[in-house]
């Protein structure tokens, strides 16, 4: 089984790196040894991005250069497949490439993610689903009655965000997560278990929960944001959905 080094996890800022293919599985999927491309989970999609050849100027080479649609797992957790935008030359396993992600789409993405986290301080209920666009988030809340008003809400949300909160990572141990079940705030998913250990991802003194998605270092980075819409999906389901307050 191929293992691919998450390079993304360890820093979100990574825009670029040098990468051995190791393989091409049945669909034209490409497997690095190591990437930036961050693998869809979570509600966050895969990135696109392009991976070049190694020398490659940037030219419109088919074979030198393929656009990535997005990234997705593989066989196993621990293998990130690249999949290519349309049919193109596949490079040869063992070959050098430059993986290079779309920096403006992923960074928007971190900024959106971070907000879903903060919301899910503002909404203190459990979390049933969620998912991350480029242009904005959601998450679904188990709440039996009436949500807050919209400007409410997101004077709430804007007032963590302005909190200029440090965004960092640690790590907890199956069994540390285990005696702390009220860090998993999610309900339909659960973070993964099995290795040792799972990602935690901290917001100063404000939350702290299981992610392995990518988020930007700093809440000021978000930018202002407004609640968007609130719907009901079920008797007790409200889906709350949170955008850029100015559109960028």
């Amino acid at each position: 089984m191929a293992t691919t080094e998450p390079l993304f996890r360890d820093d979100a800022y990574r825009k670029s790196c040098d990468a051995t293919v190791l393989g091409i599985n049945d669909r034209g999927g490409i497997v690095l040894d190591r990437t930036v491309f961050y693998a869809t989970g979570g509600g966050q999609p895969g990135d696109r991005g392009v991976l070049k050849a190694a020398g490659n100027d940037g030219g419109n080479d088919g074979a030198a250069q393929i656009a990535i649609a997005t990234a997705v797992k593989g066989e196993t957790p621990d293998e990130i497949v690249h999949v290519p935008a349309e049919p193109s030359a596949l490079p040869e396993p063992g070959q050098t490439i430059e993986a290079l992600i779309d920096w403006e789409t992923r960074y928007r993405r971190m900024r959106i993610h971070t907000a879903l986290h903060l919301l899910s301080c503002v909404l203190v209920h459990p979390v049933t689903g969620g998912q991350i666009s480029d242009d904005y988030g959601r998450l679904d809340f188990d709440i039996e009655g009436a949500v807050p008003p919209k400007d409410e809400l997101s004077d709430q949300l804007n007032a963590l965000i302005s909190g200029n909160h440090p965004v960092t990572t640690e790590w907890i141990t199956d069994d540390e997560l285990a005696a702390k079940p009220e860090l998993v705030k999610t309900m339909s998913v659960k973070p993964p278990v099995g290795a040792g250990r799972v990602r935690l991802v901290r917001i100063g003194e404000v939350d702290l929960q299981p992610c392995g998605g990518t988020h930007v270092a700093n809440t000021s980075e978000i930018g202002p944001m407004v609640i968007a819409k609130v719907e009901s999906k079920g008797a007790r389901n409200r889906r709350v959905r949170v955008a850029f307050a100015d559109g960028a």
